[in-house]
Parts: C-alpha cells; sequence; structure tokens
C-alpha cells in the first residue's frame, strides 16, 4: 500500500477555456415560476440538466435540489420533475450561475486502498486524488477498497446513469484469486444465480453471471466472472455464498473498455474509439455524440435514446 496518494505520470495541468456563458434572456434577479413556460416547450427535467452539466450524477442531483440549493428563476426548487429551459431559465446551484462543463472520460487503474468516493470525513485515500482534472470528476459506480482494476470517471452524468443502471446490461469482468477453488457445482450455482440479502434485509436472487476458471499463473489458479448488476461487493459475496475466500479481486473490463496495460495507479482519457463503443452499448446514437473541439475534449449535446 503506498504512503501517500502520488499525482500519475500522465496527468494533465491546467485544461482548455471555459465556453462562453449562454446568453439569458431573463433579467438576473427575476422570480418568475420554473415550470409554466418550460413546460409548454418541453424542456428537461431538473435534475438531468445538473447531471449533463457535471455537477453529480442524477441521484445526487436529486440530493442537492431536495437540499434547496437550488434557484430557478430566484425561486428555491426542492421538489422533482420541475422542468427548465436552459435557453430562458436562470439556474443557479449554491447562488452559482450554472455553466456548461466540457465532458470528459477518464479510465483509472485503482490499486487497493482506496476508496470510490470523492470525499471521506475519515481521511482515506480516494481515487479522486490520483486523478488530477480541470473538470470536476466522479466515479462511477463503486469499486470496494480491497478491490484493484478499472474505475470509469467522468462528468457526463448521463453516461454514468446508464452506465449503473441494471436496464442496459454493460457487463462488468472481474478476476478473482479464490481458496479453496470452487468446484464445479460452486460455479454452476453462480452461472444460475445465487441468493444474497438485500439492502432490507431479504434474500435477492443475483442475476445469471458467466463463471469460468482461467489459466494457472504463478500466483495460483483465478476464476473469471462476469456479470450486469452492480450489487454491493457482490463478487465477493457470490464467492462466500458458495464457500470460497477472496484473496485478490481485480475488475479487467467494463463493457467495451479494458484496461490495456495503464499501470496501477494511472490513468487516461478514453479514446475516440472508446467513447464511441461505450456510447453504443448504453444506446446513444452515435449521430448524438459530443464532438471533439480543437483541444481533444468533448463539447456537450442534446442526446436521445436509440431506442
Amino acid at each position: 500500500m503506498p504512503q501517500s496518494p502520488r499525482r500519475p505520470n500522465n496527468h494533465r495541468a491546467g485544461g482548455p477555456p471555459r465556453p462562453p456563458r449562454r446568453p439569458n434572456s431573463r433579467p438576473n434577479g427575476a422570480d418568475e415560476t420554473p415550470t409554466a413556460d418550460a413546460a409548454q416547450s418541453g424542456g428537461e427535467r431538473l435534475q438531468k440538466v445538473l447531471a449533463a452539466h457535471g455537477l453529480a450524477s442524477r441521484r445526487m442531483a436529486e440530493d442537492i435540489i431536495r437540499s434547496g440549493r437550488v434557484r430557478v428563476n430566484g425561486k428555491v426548487v426542492r421538489e422533482m420533475g420541475v422542468r427548465v429551459d436552459e435557453s430562458r431559465d436562470r439556474i443557479l446551484v449554491d447562488d452559482k450561475q450554472l455553466r456548461v462543463q466540457r465532458l470528459r472520460y477518464v479510465i483509472l487503474h485503482k490499486p487497493s486502498g482506496y476508496i470510490t468516493t470523492t470525499s471521506d470525513p475519515r481521511g482515506r485515500w480516494k481515487v479522486t486524488d490520483l486523478v488530477q482534472t480541470a473538470e470536476r470528476l466522479y466515479p462511477v459506480g463503486r469499486l470496494d477498497r480491497d478491490t484493484e482494476g478499472l474505475l470509469l470517471l467522468t462528468n457526463d452524468g448521463e453516461v454514468a446513469n446508464r452506465v449503473m443502471h441494471p436496464r442496459y446490461e454493460l457487463e462488468k469482468e472481474y478476476h478473482a484469486l479464490v481458496t479453496p477453488l470452487p468446484d464445479a457445482d460452486a460455479m454452476r450455482a453462480m452461472s444460475r444465480g445465487v441468493l444474497l440479502m438485500n439492502e432490507n434485509g431479504r434474500p435477492e436472487r443475483t442475476s445469471p453471471a458467466k463463471v469460468s476458471l482461467l489459466p494457472v499463473q504463478h500466483t495460483g489458479q483465478w476464476v473469471r466472472i462476469v456479470i450486469h448488476e452492480g450489487r454491493k461487493r457482490q463478487v465477493r459475496r457470490m464467492l462466500e455464498s458458495v464457500g470460497g475466500e477472496v484473496q485478490h479481486l481485480t475488475r479487467v473490463r467494463l463493457g467495451p473498455l479494458s484496461l490495456r496495460a495503464i499501470p496501477k495507479g494511472q490513468w487516461r482519457d478514453l479514446t475516440p474509439g472508446e467513447r464511441r463503443e461505450l456510447f453504443t452499448a448504453l444506446g446513444l446514437n452515435e449521430v448524438e455524440m459530443p464532438t471533439d473541439d480543437d483541444n481533444g475534449f468533448l463539447l456537450p449535446m442534446p442526446r436521445k435514446n436509440r431506442e
């Protein structure tokens, strides 16, 4: 375990210039209802707009709204479902004007000992200590403290929401060193789905998984497990349910993304091809993807579902 977080060698300092502020047709102090005009013209749900601007995931954006930190046209909004039109409505978060943020997608090889959160009152090492960018990025989903491997970080709330939502069935591939090695019956049980306690203390069966043995390595024989769910500590708990104890666990793939020889503790931006493959896997049309600017970053554009 490292003594202190270190910035990776491929850290990029600074960042591209901010895009110009979108013109606002209403005076700064306007005290108007946020839903009336926006609803008539369609608009977008407020929590989706906040997530799309990279402030937080969709779920975290809902918490921000409920806490009273958002004002639309001078009025505090706390309820869900409010629709806004960014071209007409003035949106403030913590009394600051909502700005368009360039979208960014980063893949990190998470080492053991780091937690997947942006803040921690206990002062533990965080994955955001390893990824230093001009944009504020959020880890997508969670890897527990002892688990290593592929972690996606982004400020694109729509992509983050789809990666985590079970509806899109994005595969997550793990390699586990387990003792004792699961026998054929145990592996068949995991492939069919095992019973795990949910957050309410009730048994719930996992979805079928792909389970197989990997070639023997010098450290022992590893098990390959592919799931598309995201339950808390799911792979460890699945193996424990069939009598195995996990000695080491690494996530090597998330949908079409793989580590591709990224050294442990370092990160890089997704390539254009990787972004295209990820968006396609998440049901986002290629013609509606963000486009690169001159600096190689992405500018946000409206999206629609493929379905």
